[in-house]
């Protein structure tokens, strides 16, 4: 588990920690006594669940655009940060297909952004670069990625993380060499995450919930194939990482690392829905024949370089994470308990596994 002393009064700037993992992610660094500052563009849903804990647990954000490379230049230099956490995206797939321009400005440009902003100023040492397992060149082998397999993207969304991924890689290529620059840059990329407060929209267990208070849910792919994880398991690898980055100032680990399920995590949309239902008997679900986006039919991780070489593992497995998730919305939205309750006692519960 990553070390609570190396973290503590860290100063660590996320971006994008307005959102899901984002807030999760400033959370668990709070939690671990991380001095923490996030960057982020807007509230990206309602309800949001940084709305609901960012004043009761004190979390800290400029609000600013990572296309803005002047605000985020200033933000940087003034805050002075030692690591940085660069989650901001667009991250939704349905999404890149009706605006593909805003897709690839904050995913590639922003990105770009970050990078430079991180290698000109001192005190950045460590950035983690926060991508996709649908970075990956996929021809439906129906075998997991490794991190040296070929980067692609059929659709929008994984092209623009494939593209960040590029980036990284010329970054630690083109600068890290040189005397005057400290930044070592690692990209991470993790599976389907799940776990109370998402709100996004195109997101299984989101949809399910809402479909609670709705209609039907209406389902695209129901047979495709995902490496289902808890969200604190995926954070818990990139601070790992960070970490052992910022004490050992190696470069061999730096560049892509995969922090996905087990094997056997990998599940069908099917196999959540009926999972789900075992714990929500109130919510149905129709089958589209239609698809209105390409999407992949299998994917999985294979993370040995990471359990290898940092002794990562994950925590909770595929029917935990699930259940976990479930109990959170039921325990928000019929039991009335605040979100930051929730996710607090979710992050004790697994660093005391």
């Amino acid at each position: 588990m990553v070390n609570k002393d190396f973290w503590k009064n860290k100063k660590v700037l996320i971006t994008g920690n307005t959102g899901f993992k984002g807030s999760w992610c400033h959370l668990v660094l709070k939690e671990l006594g991380a001095d923490v500052l996030g960057f982020s563009r807007d509230i990206l849903t309602e309800p949001s669940t940084y709305n609901e804990i960012h004043k009761e647990l004190n979390l800290q954000t400029v609000f600013g655009d990572i296309t803005d490379s002047d605000k985020l230049k200033r933000t940087i230099s003034d805050y002075k940060p030692e690591i940085v956490i660069h989650m901001a995206a667009q991250a939704i797939v349905k999404k890149s297909y009706s605006d593909p321009f805003d897709t690839f400005n904050t995913n590639v440009i922003g990105s770009l952004n970050v990078m430079e902003a991180c290698k000109n100023e001192e005190s950045v040492c460590v950035l983690i670069n926060v991508t996709s397992d649908k970075c990956y060149e996929n021809k439906e082998l129906n075998k997991p990625f490794k991190e040296d397999d070929p980067l692609g993207g059929s659709d929008i969304y994984s092209a623009s993380k494939a593209c960040s991924e590029i980036l990284a890689h010329s970054y630690n290529e083109s600068f890290l060499a040189s005397t005057n620059c400290n930044l070592m840059i690692a990209s991470v990329r993790a599976g389907n995450v799940i776990g109370g407060g998402d709100w996004s929209d195109q997101r299984i267990i989101p949809d399910i919930i809402r479909s609670i208070k709705s209609s039907d849910l209406v389902i695209r792919n129901p047979d495709a194939i995902r490496p289902w994880q808890h969200v604190l398991d995926p954070i818990h690898g990139y601070l790992l990482l960070a970490m052992n980055i910022y004490l050992e100032k190696n470069r061999n680990l730096l560049g892509g690392w995969n922090f996905g399920p087990e094997q056997e995590s990998a599940k069908s949309v099917k196999w959540v829905l009926d999972e789900t239902s075992k714990y929500l008997s109130n919510f149905t679900y129709i089958y589209s024949k239609e698809l209105l986006f390409k999407e992949s039919h299998y994917l999985r991780l294979d993370s040995s370089k990471a359990k290898n070489l940092l002794g990562w593992k994950p925590v909770w497995d595929v029917d935990t994470s699930l259940r976990k998730t479930i109990e959170w919305y039921v325990n928000r939205e019929l039991n009335k308990e605040s979100s930051a309750t929730l996710m607090v006692e979710d992050i004790h519960n697994f660093w005391k596994c």
